[in-house]
């Protein structure tokens, strides 16, 4: 009678699944860096209320918010090329659709995806900034842009960070969704084994070890950097007030 759980598979087979490990990691970090650049700028717009922007970014946030990023991938994946041979069929350009890397359809999906969830912890972050911080620092003749940078953003990054730490565990844990742009990462490469063992339990299992122990140490990361920020946070804001103080002199 045939084993119905091999428990030495379940270890035996994560170091070959680790080899996909860096594009699960680089399918992630690339998504959350492009995604927390893009709810920057449309949380910025959202509180600056810049006009015909500010609907177009609120179209965009209900839209990556309404639907399953499933279908935001296969969107990227198939509405990309069809957007190229358009061009090229009206514009008599040559652009060779079967030439982009799969990941980038991936990186595009996962990115606007998160963007629009960012923007809104982003922009709460920045409007809990206290008002009297940003006052202080254009008394002392610092303009809109090195208040922002040295104060408006280090402080609601403190406030972002927990929600920033999770959204990346779950773009992580998202990127298993990737082989339907056919990226193969820890998922499908999984899957691929499993079909030549056909032992998919233990190989889910070798799976969801390798995300826990991710997870496991983000967590351990993000909590570290928190506290750092928090420090560095104060030292800024004793450094503001003692300028200030000067300034009235």
């Amino acid at each position: 009678m045939p084993k119905l759980f091999d428990f030495k598979l379940v270890f035996m087979e994560i170091p070959e699944l680790i080899k996909y490990l860096p594009i699960t990691l680089k399918i992630a970090g690339l998504s959350m860096i492009f995604s927390l650049l893009i709810g920057l700028i449309t949380a910025l717009i959202k509180i600056k209320k810049i006009p015909v922007l500010s609907q177009i970014s609120a179209f965009y946030v209900s839209f990556m918010r309404g639907t399953p990023i499933v279908v935001q991938l296969y969107l990227s994946f198939y509405g990309i090329p069809m957007f190229l041979q358009y061009i090229n069929y009206y514009n008599g350009t040559h652009y060779n659709t079967n030439s982009i890397p799969p990941i980038l359809f991936v990186l595009l999906a996962f990115s606007l995806n998160e963007g629009a969830y960012s923007s809104e912890s982003i922009r709460a972050a920045i409007e809990s900034v206290d008002k009297g911080q940003i006052e202080a620092a254009h008394s002392i003749g610092m303009t809109n842009f090195q208040a922002l940078y040295r104060i408006i953003l280090p402080e609601a990054l403190i406030v972002a960070l927990p929600t920033i730490g999770n959204s990346f565990i779950s773009t992580i844990k998202g990127t298993s969704l990737a082989f339907v742009c056919a990226v193969v990462e820890m998922t499908a490469q999984g899957q691929i084994m499993g079909a030549r063992t056909l032992r998919y339990f233990e190989m889910y299992i070798s799976l969801a070890i390798i995300y826990w122990i991710i997870t496991i140490i983000i967590e351990r990361l993000i909590s570290f950097l928190e506290k750092r920020l928090k420090a560095n946070e104060r030292g800024v804001v004793d450094d503001t007030n003692k300028r200030t103080a000067e300034a009235i002199r």
